[in-house]
């Protein structure tokens, strides 16, 4: 799914899509900052149609070659209307931008299958592409795959309030910073980021918030005539999607969310969990790689290598082969690609060939993988993946760590968790200095949906530990459980039995064992 590089380029020159990337910096339009049920009603809201556009002239060269693009798809791009506020309708409106690809051939179509790949800050629009090209063809013959770019993300109205030479001091920053100095360093750049965007946005920052683009969801659910939405959700996605599901609980036709945020802990506990579930991660790879039949390129102590190559790079920086690279590995850009390669276990040999190269004096690899991850592009501009990122996680907050909270988590965490303890505690403190509105998330915990919602959980995930989908699964009314003992982020469709009870929960609405465990090869 990793399409948006090219995807997002092209999709731009559309006139369709030009037309559609406002922008309101500075607006006076006031944030959604509303008691999320009691003002899920979308009766005052004027329902708006979606604008459709055939854009598959565009977008079959992106996919040429790729697993799938054999398949007879049609993309259509399309541009839709929302509230600024649905606390105040009438305030103005920000446009959204959806693309929606449709089998030739379909039969029974049951409807849209709406999708969110998490981030927060992630295009749902290359998502959609991506899903299309391998989501089993059952599931295509029944649904159009549609994605939307949440408000704020990619081609809907792009939160943009990081320049690009600070995202590189971000991304090249030090990932374990423990002394007072690398501490100071990193709690500057949180604040230069939150006074950058409020400068920029003012009080408008604070709408792009989770609650907003729930609601956003009920409208394109009755934009596209759907009687119920089908929805399926990773990661943040999750979050997303178990917030539609407490909005308007009686709308949901079927929902799996992939992947699950924990909606219980608080941010501290969350952030601990997380570290801790990539230091397993890291270990997941180490093993797999030491137990390769052609033996593991970084040796046989794959931490080690990686520590002793921290210790080098921020005493020399690593330079890259590649034409026209002028930047050099820093230690952020060491540990950010393999932050990026604990996603998907497909990417570890990837990592581990980046990691050996680099060890020779090559860092072109890491640049490849950290790039990923932090969205930087070829010609060396961004996409607005960070900027939406900080920009949605802090407005669902209302979670502020001192400087020396902060500082004595990183300290211990550093302890606890080596390799990425001191670097996620750090993380705390961003919406420390975070100058907009909060719309806290609501509490999920009664939702009374018309069929169970399918919770998926991966005992390995690096990201969003499998403890949190456990806690979803004690706290909604009407869930089932199923999980997969496999490695990285995310599980549908990537093993046969995960995938065949989700696609017959989707399709037929059979609703799986609640407990049941995929083995990680099956």
């Amino acid at each position: 799914m990793r399409l948006r590089r090219r995807l997002l380029a092209a999709l731009l020159g559309l006139p369709l899509v030009a037309s559609g990337c406002a922008s309101f910096a500075g607006s006076s339009a006031p944030p959604d900052a509303s008691s999320a049920r009691a003002a899920a009603s979308p009766s005052a809201v004027p329902q708006a149609a979606i604008r459709w556009t055939d854009c598959t002239k565009q977008i079959t060269p992106l996919v040429s070659g790729r697993p799938g693009s054999d398949r007879p798809l049609t993309y259509s791009c399309g541009k839709f209307e929302v509230p600024i506020s649905y606390d105040h309708p009438d305030a103005g409106t920000l446009p959204l931008f959806l693309l929606r690809v449709t089998l030739t051939g379909q039969t029974d179509r049951i409807g849209s299958l709406v999708v969110n790949p998490g981030g927060p800050g992630v295009s749902g629009s290359d998502t959609a592409i991506g899903l299309a090209a391998t989501l089993p063809l059952d599931v295509l013959k029944r649904f159009d795959i549609v994605g939307f770019d949440p408000r704020g993300v990619a081609l809907s109205t792009p939160v943009e309030c990081i320049p690009a030479p600070l995202k590189e001091r971000i991304e090249a920053s030090d990932p374990q910073p423990t002394t007072a100095a690398q501490l100071d360093a990193a709690f500057a750049l949180a604040r230069t980021v939150a006074d950058g965007c409020a400068k920029k946005y003012g009080d408008a920052l604070g709408a792009f918030n989770t609650v907003a683009t729930a609601r956003d969801m009920e409208q394109i659910r009755q934009a596209l005539g759907d009687a119920r939405l089908t929805f399926l959700g990773y990661s943040y996605g999750t979050t997303l999607g178990s917030t539609y599901a407490e909005l308007y609980p009686d709308k949901v036709r079927a929902m799996v969310l992939d992947a699950v945020v924990d909606p219980d802990v608080s941010d501290e506990a969350a952030a601990e969990a997380r570290a801790a579930a990539l230091e397993h991660g890291f270990d997941a790879f180490a093993a797999d790689c030491t137990h390769q039949a052609a033996g593991c390129p970084i040796g046989k102590d794959p931490r080690g290598f990686v520590e002793t190559m921290l210790q080098q790079a921020a005493v020399s920086p690593i330079p890259s082969k590649k034409d026209g690279e002028t930047r050099t590995a820093t230690p952020g850009i060491v540990l950010t690609g393999v932050l990026d390669a604990l996603y998907d276990k497909g990417s570890w040999p990837q990592l581990a060939s980046a990691l050996a190269a680099a060890g020779r004096g090559d860092s072109q690899g890491l640049f490849s993988l950290a790039d990923s991850l932090s969205g930087r592009l070829d010609n060396g501009t961004y996409t607005n993946e960070m900027d939406a990122n900080v920009a949605i996680d802090c407005a669902d907050t209302t979670s502020r760590f001192g400087a020396d909270q902060v500082s004595a988590l990183a300290h211990d965490w550093n302890e606890k968790y080596p390799l990425f303890g001191a670097g996620v505690a750090v993380g705390l403190y961003t919406c420390t200095p975070w100058k907009a509105d909060r719309t806290p998330l609501p509490k999920r915990d009664a939702v009374d949906t018309p069929s169970p919602i399918l919770l998926v959980g991966n005992t390995g995930d690096p990201v969003t530990p499998y403890p949190g989908a456990q806690d979803m699964a004690r706290d909604l009314s009407d869930d089932v459980l199923l999980t997969w003992q496999g490695q990285g982020h995310t599980a549908y469709p990537k093993t046969p039995c995960v995938t065949t009870a989700v696609d017959a929960y989707l399709i037929d609405g059979t609703v799986p064992p609640n407990g049941q465990t995929c083995p990680a090869s099956g």
